[in-house]
């Protein structure tokens, strides 16, 4: 049996980025738990993919799970109501086979044309969109969706600013005395 100081020697040390993602997704959580009747998770999903290392890091960061959930929920809503032209009740899922393929080339193309980035979060709200959402509320699900991760993104991008001296008050005052 190993010496206990090796075995915690190897354990990682909690470095920046982790304490600023562990706040931001408990800060998710935290402004969720007054709207009971919503749940935290995408947003807390879109604070921890939001977070990088630094500013620009989570700009690109925040940008591939923000752009990709919303190119990708559109694209849910609109294959998802051609789906329900032929199923209004839902229940048939071999008509979801070839959407998904189609819905695929889509996200990719668009998100090659407006952010790179954007496929796999996009895919994984396509995806569950098509396959996980019920028929009545596939709209709003897919929008809420967009939204919480908004919200993750946009706590994540406000934590990594405020620990990154970009937010600091006498930052502000300074270039607000140059003007």
């Amino acid at each position: 049996m190993k010496p206990l100081h090796e075995i915690f020697s190897r354990v990682p040390k909690v470095g920046m980025r982790n304490l600023k993602t562990s706040l931001a997704a408990a800060i998710c959580a935290l402004i969720y738990a007054f709207f009971p009747d919503r749940s935290p998770a995408f947003a807390c999903i879109g604070a921890i993919f939001g977070m990088g290392s630094d500013l620009q890091n989570s700009k690109l960061n925040g940008g591939n799970r923000f752009f990709g959930t919303i190119i990708g929920g559109l694209i849910g809503i609109v294959l998802f109501r051609f789906y329900l032209i032929f199923y209004p009740e839902g229940g048939h899922h071999w008509l979801l086979i070839p959407l998904t393929f189609v819905g695929t080339m889509i996200l990719i193309i668009l998100c090659q044309m407006f952010w790179v980035g954007g496929v796999q979060p996009g895919g994984v709200v396509l995806c569950i969109v098509l396959f996980n959402t019920p028929v009545d509320t596939y709209v709003s699900y897919a929008l809420n969706r967009m939204f919480d991760t908004g919200v993750g993104v946009l706590v994540a991008f406000i934590v990594n600013g405020i620990f990154s001296g970009w937010f600091r008050l006498d930052k502000i005052r300074k270039n607000l005395s140059k003007k």
